[in-house]
């Protein structure tokens, strides 16, 4: 039984000293549950924020996330991450699945995790996301919602 709390210990301290990405910043579009742009930068090897603009509902989105990233299925260029943040929303209620047949507009203010795999093509400077990010509105529609999407970065050092 020691043997194998030695070992264990052993495998999570040596992940603590692994570079996570190969990146520094990335720029690029997000598509899904909602669409725009998205900005990642790493604050140091192996933790990174997000911030992202995209649209939805006809209306405006900007969440930002805090997110750890750590080598996935030991894949070279492929990293899984966790994390999370907060979302601001503006939005119109006539498009909005859950003001019909109301008008004006309507904001929401919420929390939101992420869990994903990004994996960074090692011959160009490109980045390509997946995730779930599940999310609560505390403040306007109130409630639990699921998002996903897929995002493609181009990387800076």
């Amino acid at each position: 039984m020691k043997r194998i709390a030695f070992l264990v210990m052993v495998g999570l301290i040596s992940m603590l000293n692994l570079n996570a990405q190969e990146y520094q910043t990335a720029l690029g579009v997000r598509g899904g549950f909602y669409n725009g742009l998205s900005i990642k930068h790493f604050v140091s090897s192996a933790n990174a924020v997000e911030g992202v603009i995209a649209t939805h509902y006809r209306g405006l989105m900007i969440a930002g996330m805090y997110q750890m990233h750590a080598p996935a299925f030991e894949a070279p260029g492929l990293y899984w991450y966790y994390g999370g943040g907060a979302h601001l929303g503006f939005y119109d209620r006539n498009y909005s699945p859950w003001y019909n047949n109301e008008t004006g507009n309507f904001s929401v203010l919420g929390l939101m995790g992420v869990v994903g795999l990004e994996y960074k093509i090692e011959e160009i400077p490109i980045t390509i996301g997946v995730d779930v990010a599940p999310a609560f509105n505390i403040i306007g529609h109130t409630g639990f919602w699921i998002n996903s999407g897929i995002a493609l970065r181009y990387t800076f050092n």
